[in-house]
This record gives structure tokens, C-alpha cells and sequence, in this order.
């Protein structure tokens, strides 16, 4: 039965049935008092606490029946795993594709490892959450830094589920989880898009009408097959995209494991015709997701080198986009990606009266709140939609006015 026992007397029964509380040869030495239980395992266990901790002891006894009792009970040897093996446990468990588990190891390994690595799970605390994240600032980005922090409060969440600790630590009122600098997106002229295009060589200048006309991603594009497109009908089907792996190109689902449809203009199929028309699509043949599977996955690729390969991002950025951007005129910085054209083409979407949620499908955006958020200060302002909807009603043929 759930116990305080008191190391350092011993309790003896006389004959005549008295007993006495009498010091035991451990009188003086180590911890005073030990508790003893039975956890739910049904293996004994104990925790040891020191002199004139008598209290201490009896609340300990009294939170560990209750927490069997309503079942949240947590071994406390379970949390002496350190921080850098049950990572590496979460690492390789987690289900993810093979592109976000490269990223995901790497800031992992990076940013957390050399902090939390050595310290067991059960010794993380909210200061020490706080700390680190005092001690990021200035090193990383950021938003890197806090894509990190969820990496960190996810690897303690499932630390919890799995019984390891009974509290996340990054949970904690007083942890401030870091937030990203949300940038003002100031999206191109058409004049810019445009004079990028012209900079480009001609193999690659549908990658601007495709970017900046139908709101596709990089990746997207140079995954674009013959077959994904309805040039009569005006759609293009979003079903893939040209992923780096582990420096292996593959196949993979767009962002967020979502395909879509995206209507396609009529000068953008009109430039597609041409382009096949010149330059004959290529079959490309590549793992699917994991660059070591044995899926391989052949595809009559839109867009290809002129080796008739697929197009390797870093590659095409620093050998077509970036010298493209530099005869335009514009500076090559982290906003004048090829990403800049998705946001062309949701300003031109929303200066023509578009919604939200159908520009959020159209992008593939998981959350149409996410597209609000970002490209909320380009729509109309709700004033000037205010102003001129009275005044069609005052100024119109039976309004106020006339009246």
C-alpha cells in the first residue's frame, strides 16, 4: 500500500507490545523520507525527498493516488529520455514528405539539438523555452525562428501524448511564442512582369505567364504536363510539382497534398500553343516524393532545359531568374522570387472584383483567412465601397436626391 516511509528511524515492538520509534543505522545519511507506490504498471516505485520535507513528501503521496485515480498519472522515469534521443525518435516516426522531413531534420538538428540536446525531457522548463528563444534572436530570421519554436512545442506536444512529461513548457503562459514579421506584399507592375518576361530566354518565358497568369508556384510550373491542360476548354490542372529532395529532383503533391483547377486565359493558353508549337514537350521520368523509391513517375513535362531535363530550381534561379531580374532593372532579393508573380496575380484578381475564397483556391491556399491576411490591404477599402454604394442609392432615379 502507498506509503511515507521515514529512513531514519525504525519502529520496534517490545514484548509487552509497546513500541518504540528508535534511529536507524541510516540516521543522518541521504534522503529522509521515501515514498512508495504502486503505479498503475503495477510495478513499485518510489520517489525520495530530504529532511524536513515531511510535507513535501505527504503531498507528493496525495498527488500521485489522485493522478491514478483520474488516470493522468505520468511515470516519473519517463521523462529522463533526453531531449536529442526522443527527437530523433520523432524524427523518424513522424509521417511527412520527403522534402518537409529534409527541412524539418535540418532546423531540428540545427537549432534545437545544441541547446536541448543533453537535458532530459522531464528538466525542460518554461524558463529554459524562454531562454533559447532570448538567445535565437538576432541569429535567426524571424520567421525562421518561428517555424523553429513549432518544431520545438510539436516534438514536447507528442511528448506528452506519449506519456513522457505532463505539461508542454512552450505552452505556458509565460512562454510568448515568436511571430513572424508579416511583410506588406507591393506587388509588380505589369510593366515589370513584362520586362522580365522579355528577359528571359524564350525556352523559359511561359513560366512568367504561367507564374503571373494563372497564380502557380515555381515548383508547379516546372512540374506542368502536357496533359494538365484543357487549352480549349481554359483550365489548367494543378496536380504536381519538380521538388528538390536530398539534391535529387522528384516528382511530389502540390502544397498542402492539394491539387486544383485554375482557370487558364486565353493569352496565356494563346502563348502555351505557341511555345508547344516551337518547343515539343519532353517525358520525364522521376521518383515520386522520396528521391531513393521505386515509384517512378514519367510525365510530358511543359517546361524543360535544354537538355531536355527537368528544371532544377536553384539552377534556373541563378541561371535564368536572377540575370532576368538584373536586366530588368530590379534587384534580386528574397521578395523578387518567382513568388512575386503569385502576387501579380492575386492583386490583379482582386482589383477585378475576385473573392477571397476563390482566390484562395485558385492559389491552393489550405486557409482562405491566410490569403485575406496577406493580400487584405490590396482590395478595395471598405470606405470607398461605403461612399458609393449610398450614393448610387441618393444620387439614383427614385433616391433621396431626386426625391
Amino acid at each position: 500500500m502507498a506509503h511515507v516511509e521515514d529512513r531514519w528511524y525504525s519502529t520496534i515492538k517490545h514484548p509487552s507490545g509497546r513500541t518504540e520509534r528508535v534511529k536507524s543505522e541510516l540516521f543522518g545519511k541521504g534522503m529522509r523520507y521515501r515514498v512508495r507506490y504502486i503505479a498503475p504498471d503495477g510495478r513499485e516505485r518510489s520517489k525520495s525527498f530530504p529532511d524536513r520535507a515531511k510535507r513535501e513528501a505527504d503531498a507528493f503521496l496525495v498527488s500521485v493516488e489522485s493522478d491514478k485515480l483520474r488516470g493522468t498519472y505520468i511515470d516519473p522515469d519517463a521523462g529522463r529520455i533526453t531531449f536529442r534521443e526522443y527527437a530523433e525518435e520523432w524524427l523518424r516516426t513522424r509521417s511527412f514528405d520527403e522534402s518537409t522531413r529534409e527541412s524539418t531534420e535540418f532546423r531540428v538538428r540545427k537549432h534545437l539539438m545544441p541547446y536541448f540536446g543533453d537535458r532530459q525531457l522531464k528538466a525542460i522548463k518554461p524558463g529554459n523555452v524562454r531562454e533559447w528563444d532570448r538567445s535565437m534572436v538576432g541569429k535567426l530570421a524571424p520567421a525562421t525562428r518561428a517555424v523553429v519554436f513549432a518544431h520545438l512545442r510539436t516534438i514536447l506536444t507528442a511528448a506528452v501524448d506519449d506519456e513522457k512529461i505532463a505539461k508542454n513548457p512552450c505552452s505556458a503562459s509565460s512562454v510568448t511564442p515568436p511571430k513572424p514579421v508579416q511583410r506588406r506584399v507591393v506587388p509588380w507592375k505589369v510593366t515589370t512582369v513584362a520586362a522580365i518576361r522579355e528577359s528571359l530566354s524564350r525556352r523559359y518565358r511561359p513560366a512568367v505567364d504561367l507564374g503571373g497568369g494563372c497564380g502557380m508556384r515555381q515548383g508547379e510550373i516546372f512540374g506542368l504536363g502536357v496533359d494538365d491542360l484543357d487549352l480549349d476548354g481554359g483550365w489548367v490542372h494543378v496536380t504536381r510539382q519538380v521538388k528538390l529532395v536530398r539534391s535529387r529532383l522528384v516528382f511530389g503533391l502540390p502544397k498542402n497534398d492539394r491539387d486544383r483547377r485554375v482557370p487558364l486565359p486565353a493569352s496565356v493558353a494563346e502563348s502555351l500553343r505557341a511555345h508547344l508549337d516551337w518547343c515539343e514537350p519532353v517525358k520525364i521520368t522521376l521518383p515520386w516524393e522520396d528521391p531513393f523509391s521505386d515509384e517512378q513517375v514519367t510525365v510530358p513535362l511543359v517546361l524543360t532545359t535544354p537538355r531536355k531535363g527537368a528544371i532544377n530550381r536553384s539552377t534556373f534561379d541563378a541561371k535564368a531568374w536572377r540575370p532576368a531580374l538584373t536586366a530588368a532593372g530590379i534587384v534580386s532579393t528574397r521578395a523578387t522570387g518567382m513568388h512575386a508573380l503569385r502576387h501579380f496575380y492575386a492583386s490583379a484578381l482582386l482589383d477585378a472584383g475576385e473573392s477571397i475564397k476563390a482566390l484562395a483556391e485558385y492559389l491552393g491556399h489550405a486557409d482562405p483567412g491566410f490569403t485575406l491576411r496577406v493580400y487584405t490591404h490590396l482590395m478595395p477599402t471598405s470606405e470607398d465601397r461605403t461612399r458609393r454604394a449610398i450614393d448610387d442609392l441618393f444620387r439614383g432615379p427614385d433616391g433621396l436626391a431626386t426625391a
